[in-house]
C-alpha cells in the first residue's frame, strides 16, 4: 500500500446524466488497485443522516422551498465532513466524493436562483473551510444528458423532473464555476466509462506525483 503524506480530497462534479457516479466508482476501484488507500463517498448520502436526507431530497413528496432544500443539503454536508471527510483526511486517505459543495452552487444557485454568495458562505461553514484538492468536472451537453436520463427507464428524481431547461441552467452554472479554476480537471462526458476512468486516474496520479505526496 502506497502511503500518502497527507489526505487528499477529490470531488466529482457534473450535471445529471454526465456519468460522474460511474466514474467515481471506477476511479475508486482503479486507485485502490494502484495501492492507494481510497475512500468512496457521495453527497447527499455519505453518512447515515445523509442517507435519510438523500431519500427526502431526491423524492420530494412534500415540495420544498428552495432555501429549505439547500439547507438540508448543507446539513448533510456538515455531518458528512464531521463524520467521514475530516477523519479520512486525518488518516491520510484519498477521498473521492460524488458531488460536493459546488453542486449546491449549480443546483440551488444557478438552478433554483438562490443567492450564490450566501451558498458559498454556508458551504464554507459546513465544510469547515476545507476545499477539494482536485475537482473532476465531467462536462456534457444537456441534450445528451437528457437522452441518457430517459434511456435509463427509471423513476426520475425531483431534479430530473425539472426538465431540459433546468439541466441547461446547471450546465451553465458548472461551466461558469470551473472556467478559470486551476484545480479542475475537465473531462468529456461523451467518452466511454473506461476512457473517462483512464484519463481521470492518469491526471490524478500525475498531480499526486507532482505534489510529491507519495511517501518514499
Amino acid at each position: 500500500m502506497q502511503r500518502l503524506k497527507r489526505g487528499i480530497l477529490i470531488a466529482i462534479e457534473g450535471i445529471d446524466g454526465c456519468g460522474k457516479s460511474t466514474l467515481a466508482r471506477n476511479l475508486h476501484a482503479t486507485l485502490t488497485r494502484q495501492s492507494i488507500a481510497t475512500v468512496l463517498t457521495k453527497e447527499p448520502g455519505g453518512s447515515p443522516l445523509g442517507k435519510e436526507l438523500r431519500a427526502l431530497l431526491q423524492q420530494q413528496e412534500i415540495p420544498l422551498d428552495p432555501k429549505a432544500e439547500y439547507l438540508l443539503f448543507a446539513a448533510d454536508r456538515a455531518q458528512h465532513f464531521a463524520q467521514l471527510i475530516i477523519p479520512a483526511l486525518y488518516n491520510k486517505q484519498l477521498i473521492i466524493s460524488d458531488r460536493m459543495g459546488d453542486s449546491s452552487i449549480a443546483y440551488q444557485g444557478y438552478g433554483r436562483g438562490l443567492d450564490i454568495a450566501m451558498i458559498k458562505t454556508i458551504n464554507a461553514w459546513s465544510m469547515q473551510d476545507i476545499r477539494p484538492d482536485l475537482i473532476v468536472y465531467v462536462r456534457i451537453e444537456p441534450d445528451t444528458a437528457w437522452q441518457r436520463i430517459w434511456a435509463r427507464n427509471e423513476a426520475l428524481t425531483t431534479f430530473e423532473q425539472e426538465g431540459i431547461d433546468f439541466l441547461q441552467r446547471l450546465a451553465h452554472g458548472f461551466d461558469t464555476l470551473f472556467e478559470s479554476q486551476q484545480n479542475v480537471i475537465i473531462l468529456d462526458g461523451n467518452d466511454t466509462p473506461d476512457i473517462l476512468t483512464q484519463k481521470a486516474a492518469t491526471a490524478i496520479i500525475s498531480w499526486i506525483n507532482t505534489q510529491q505526496l507519495i511517501s518514499q
